[in-house]
């Protein structure tokens, strides 16, 4: 992927090349070149885990700010569930959100609804569906990238359905255009999100051609200014009532399949272990089960890069929220159904496959140094002791065939050079 097609970039005048990122990055798509941190872009998925990882907050996300949503004449933020997670128990949802629009905001909306009303859809999609299990949510954009560039042969098996974000997005365009006698254009949906991933699907969304939300903005950039004006908001009338919903439990990791009918579910995150997963559905496991539900961040979005909460403590949050209030539906399934069948919750045409590149593109040259690297290996201690400046001895082996690297860069071998020249010396 091009470097303009990332949501994630390196600050050079803060890094320190602790290697944090490095070993972090799931897809091993960070180097160490320089004394600097250096992104592979064409191995990015722009998951967040170097932004987590890197203590000296060197990997920074490109979020956009207040002053870039000035030129519409009405915005509406659309905060993620995971916001809910933030804040004490004692702050309610309704409350959080009439907070954002003592920020900066003209309005604020709940995104819970349309959480719920995808997972009714997903109900739909899987009754009538007859292909090859299990299917796979789409609505980490990490997990979506990360299937495309590992696991092509899976792209048809990630569920064809729009993400809640979209559709609350594209909703409230249509209904305050209606309202407030305004073209599209000059209504700015910005979405609060909890991870770098979703600020590139709101650039580019995957399946289509743009996206109805206008741009997005970090939880952790309005956490301290939310948190000034909770400290002076008092709970109101109708703030207990304001979200409500199965659908409040998405931001949890198991709150998808916990509003689905069927139990043939499992939830998973982290992205390591979802490919440990993806691998054993790639071999034809796990066929028994319908759905997967699979997330970037262990704990689900509630523990998202770009959120401030420890995890659990997050987590718990949310869950109490949905034992509060997600036992009145939050929509009504019998008008889902009907949208969906008129298309409403559909995405056209198909994930593409976008595999990471190869070795080379001449077949070859590729085979060539496939080759050149397993004698590259055979000589490397395997110990991905990460000092060459590479995550691992394998990856070190790919960057040397690739001209990004030289032997001479492990110091393992380095030392063992200087030790027979000092034999030879003495000799």
């Amino acid at each position: 992927m091009a470097d303009d097609l990332h949501s994630v970039r390196v600050n050079p005048e803060r890094c320190r090349a602790r290697m944090a990122c490095m070993r972090a990055c799931p897809t091993e798509a960070i180097r160490i070149r320089q004394g600097r941190a250096v992104i592979l872009e064409d191995r990015c998925i722009d998951c967040g885990e170097c932004v987590r990882a890197c203590p000296n907050s060197a990997i920074q996300p490109l979020t956009g700010s207040f002053t870039d949503f000035a030129r519409f004449k009405y915005t509406v933020a659309l905060p993620s569930p995971a916001i809910y997670s933030q804040f004490r128990r004692d702050i309610l949802p309704g409350t959080i959100l009439r907070a954002l629009t003592r920020i900066g905001f003209d309005e604020a909306c709940d995104l819970t609804w349309a959480t719920e009303s995808v997972s009714v859809a997903i109900d739909e999609f899987l009754a009538d569906y007859r292909g090859p299990l299990p299917l796979i949510s789409p609505f980490c954009p990490a997990v979506v990238r990360l299937v495309q560039a590992r696991f092509p042969a899976l792209v048809d098996q990630l569920v064809p359905i729009d993400s809640p974000m979209e559709i609350a997005a594209r909703e409230l365009k249509n209904r305050k255009a209606r309202e407030l006698g305004l073209h599209m254009d000059e209504i700015g949906v910005i979405y609060l999100t909890p991870c770098p991933a979703k600020i590139l699907a709101v650039e580019f969304p995957p399946r289509k051609r743009t996206s109805f939300l206008d741009g997005a903005i970090a939880i952790s950039d309005v956490y301290q200014p939310l948190l000034a004006v909770l400290a002076r908001e008092t709970e109101r009338p109708g703030d207990a009532e304001a979200v409500k919903g199965l659908g409040l439990g998405w931001p949890v990791l198991g709150g998808q399949a916990a509003c689905l009918k069927t139990e043939d579910t499992l939830a998973v995150g982290g992205l390591r272990d979802v490919a440990r997963l993806l691998e054993d559905v790639e071999n034809g496991k796990l066929g028994e089960l319908q759905y997967l539900e699979c997330h970037a961040c262990p704990q689900g979005c509630c523990s998202g890069p770009l959120t401030v909460e420890n995890p659990y403590f997050a987590r718990g949050k949310i869950l109490h929220l949905v034992g509060r209030y997600g036992r009145e539906p939050g929509c009504s399934r019998e008008q889902i159904h009907r949208l969906y069948r008129q298309g409403y919750f559909s995405l056209p045409g198909r994930f593409p496959p976008q595999p990471f590149p190869p070795l080379d593109a001449e077949i070859s040259r590729a085979i060539e140094k496939r080759a050149r690297m397993k004698e590259i290996l055979e000589t490397l201690p395997r110990i991905d002791c990460g000092a060459c400046g590479a995550p691992t001895c394998h990856s070190f082996a790919e960057d040397v065939v690739q001209g990004r690297a030289v032997l001479e860069d492990c110091v393992v071998l380095a030392a063992e050079h200087a030790r027979r020249n000092r034999h030879t010396a003495l000799a």
